[in-house]
């Protein structure tokens, strides 16, 4: 993906599910979804673990969230993506972003088979700060 499709994503997404979110504030699962609320998206925590963080109700699953999401973006382990996949196209979403160390060929598949764009291996963060700064 090129800066200049990037930075469109960033601009059109605005609300981000974000699956696997955290409590704990020295986890990137929290960091990366609080510098995004900061930024001006809304934040939708996707934990079945967790009642609220960052000040927003968690949910215990994508298909639970009964709002429109633009994005997800993904904090698990690889074995859990698939799912995770499905779930992102069945609610609509137009972009599935997995976090660093996060990989899944066969969530790539599920997600541009039905048309979302697809990013892996990255942090939202790192290229959201790259592209536009603080």
């Amino acid at each position: 993906m090129t800066d200049e499709q990037l930075k469109q994503l960033f601009n059109d997404i605005k609300t981000i599910a974000v699956v696997g979110v955290s409590k704990n504030e020295s986890k990137p699962a929290y960091g990366v979804a609080s510098y995004l609320q900061r930024e001006g998206y809304k934040i939708v925590p996707v934990n079945p673990a967790c009642d609220e963080t960052l000040g927003e109700k968690c949910y215990p699953t994508l298909e639970d969230i009964p709002f429109p999401v633009d994005a997800v973006d993904v904090f698990r382990r690889p074995e859990f993506v698939p799912e995770i996949a499905q779930a992102a196209v069945k609610i609509g979403a137009k972009v599935l972003w997995l976090q660093d160390g996060v990989i899944s060929e066969e969530a790539q598949k599920i997600a541009r088979d039905a048309g979302l764009t697809f990013v892996q291996n990255d942090c939202m963060f790192r290229q959201r700060m790259r592209l536009f700064g603080l």
